[in-house]
């Protein structure tokens, strides 16, 4: 229920929400006038209708979580108080701060750390803003020696320029904050990480502690133990222990090495993108991994995207590694004439592409500098633009779904139209591809959420832009439309998800080892072996180890490996031609016929079961 109340100019919203937390027992964190967020701390100038925020708020966990980042930061300049500071913002789901000091911070100075910052929320100090003059500021923070905040600041347009002040610690914000440190209640310090200042690897290495805050306990142990949950979920410990990837350092970062069983997963989904590709009336094309910069000049890249780009020298003249497919797609429609009996041409690659991301921006595969897309793009005829893209929403649902993801969220990406700038082509172009992608969700029945300024910078313009056209029944050539989609996205980055996704126990279709053959001693090892023949003929790959080593570590290792199926094989199960089945989970399946075992595990594969 929205806590909504018509006040007068002069109320101090401090006293007002004491009154109305006492009213409804929750605690408040900030107030909202209009669209503004604003501290419990203000003193109303004028009549308003001010909205009082509890933790259920966004905008109001923002700022819980902000000051418990101010509270971080004052403690550690107790703790160490040549601590210089970097920023510290709110983040999903917690907060962070970036410092530069000479003590090299690990794990063990967490909980040190987090006492200090209890002692200054039992202090309950007041969190005061104070509005100065920018230059005021610069030498505030030059005197302090505080070399990061003065370069914020000189950087900053506005005259004047907001501080929070908390006893002695003083940071540059523009807030809001709790009114005190002490209604910051439940919080969790939970690692430490390094960061380039401000991402860019060019400029000093800082040390970053991240943290959490919730208003109570439960909320946060809660948290907490999703968090650890997670953590044993994270692709990039799975990635090391299943062997499916590696980023070598001494090759490069945000460079991915598959490893064979990463290699094999990501073969079999490329496989099954294709075929249903094919079944849907998409071309596959290969495309150069570089082209002349002449091309990303024409097409816009060089003036939108330059930044993220690889320009290399060929022959004295310069090339560009290739940042996305679309340009070459569009070329290989060029490469003859197209009537409108010919649309809509649906091409598809998985395509690798180069983007060069910030070294503090890389994160295991979910960012990287080199990764392959699962790329398409529909020429068509605008009569044809709604029908091609729930055409693309089909594909969409099927893949994912078949994969084993169903829940999800739609966001419709849109230009901002207060920044025209950022965006190539006409404004009447743009307004029929967002009503064309609007329509289509509708006549779908999908519920979605429009993304303003999200969009990419060539929207539905680039075909215009190198001339890309068909000629029409009356004779005459047309600007075709070109339909931009990926599905998977990068296959590195959905490789990252899908690993969390499961936790590493992929289905049985896309398991690498899909069966473990055990024999219980070396009398029945032949035995193993025939029934990984049998499995092999079947198309199930299988494996089976020695039996030098006790059956319970061997048990152990091929569930901490995730395969799906775990056989054991002894002498009643070599005299009676049956295997005693394990399946991953704990479920004990007993003794089954070898044969029967085979065509149920083969029709499992067939029938892509995600369980």
């Amino acid at each position: 229920m929205a806590l909504v109340y018509d006040l007068k100019a002069g109320t101090d919203l401090r006293e007002r929400a004491r009154a109305v937390e006492r009213e409804t027992q929750r605690l408040l964190i900030a107030a909202r006038v209009g669209t503004e967020v604003i501290g419990l701390s203000t003193v109303l100038q004028e009549d308003a209708s001010v909205e009082f925020l509890t933790f259920d708020s966004e905008e109001a966990r923002e700022v819980y979580r902000h000051t418990a980042s101010h509270v971080m930061a004052q403690a550690v300049k107790r703790l160490f108080p040549q601590a210089r500071l970097g920023i510290g913002p709110a983040i999903m789901d917690g907060f962070y701060y970036d410092f530069d000091l000479p003590h090299h911070l690990t794990e063990e100075d967490l909980p040190r750390i987090e006492e200090e910052m209890k002692k200054i929320v039992a202090e309950d100090i007041p969190i005061e803003r104070v509005e100065v003059p920018r230059a005021e500021a610069v030498d505030v923070f030059s005197q302090a020696g505080e070399r990061f905040k003065v370069e914020l600041l000189e950087e900053l347009t506005d005259e004047t320029v907001s501080i929070y002040r908390q006893a002695e610690f003083s940071d540059l914000c523009r807030g809001p904050h709790l009114p005190t440190t002490g209604r910051l209640k439940s919080f969790k310090l939970t690692s430490v990480a390094g960061a380039y200042w401000r991402g860019d690897e060019r400029r000093p290495m800082l040390q970053r502690i991240y943290g959490t805050a919730f208003e109570d306990e439960a909320q946060l142990e809660d948290y907490l133990g999703r968090l650890e949950e997670a953590k044993k979920r994270d692709h990039r410990r799975l990635g090391i222990d299943l062997d499916l990837y590696s980023i070598r350092e001494e090759a490069g970062a945000g460079l991915v090495y598959w490893h064979a069983n990463g290699s094999l997963i990501r073969k079999l989904i490329e496989r099954f993108w294709e075929d249903e590709h094919v079944k849907r009336g998409y071309r596959l094309l290969y495309t150069p991994h570089i082209a002349r910069a002449g091309l990303w000049k024409a097409s816009g890249h060089f003036d939108y995207y330059r930044e993220n780009m690889y320009v290399l020298k060929v022959d004295d003249e310069d090339y560009v590694l290739k940042p996305m497919n679309c340009v070459g797609h569009i070329l290989v429609y060029k490469s003859r004439k197209r009537s409108y009996r010919d649309l809509p041409i649906r091409y598809a690659e998985m395509g690798t592409v180069y983007r060069r991301e910030r070294s503090g921006t890389l994160h295991g595969l979910m960012r990287v500098r080199g990764f392959t897309q699962d790329d398409a793009h529909i020429f068509c005829t605008r009569e044809q633009i709604v029908d091609e893209v729930i055409g693309v929403i089909d594909l969409y649902e099927y893949l994912l779904s078949a994969l084993g993801f169903k829940d999800y969220q739609v966001d419709l990406s849109v230009r901002d139209p207060a920044r025209p700038q950022d965006y190539a082509g006409s404004p009447r172009d743009w307004e029929e591809a967002e009503r064309a992608l609007a329509g289509a969700l509708e006549r779908k029945g999908i519920d979605y959420r429009v993304a303003k300024g999200e969009a990419v910078f060539y929207g539905p313009n680039l075909p215009g832009r190198l001339g890309v056209e068909y000629v029409g029944e009356d004779g005459r050539p047309h600007n075709v439309v070109m339909i931009h989609r990926t599905v998977l996205g990068g296959i590195e980055r959905f490789f990252g998800v899908l690993i969390e996704h499961y936790g590493g126990a992929f289905p049985l279709w896309l398991s690498p080892v899909q069966v473990s053959v055990l024999p219980v001693k070396e009398e029945v090892e032949q035995y193993a072996g025939d029934v990984c023949n049998a499995l092999a003929a079947g198309g199930v790959r299988a494996e089976t180890t020695s039996s030098q080593q006790k059956l319970g570590y061997r048990i152990r290792q091929k569930t901490m490996e995730k395969i799906p199926y775990i056989l054991v094989v002894g002498e009643r199960e070599r005299a009676s031609r049956t295997v005693a089945v394990r399946k991953r989970g704990g479920t004990d399946k007993g003794a089954v016929p070898l044969e029967e075992f085979v065509g149920m595990v083969k029709s499992e594969i067939e029938a892509r079961s995600l369980d």
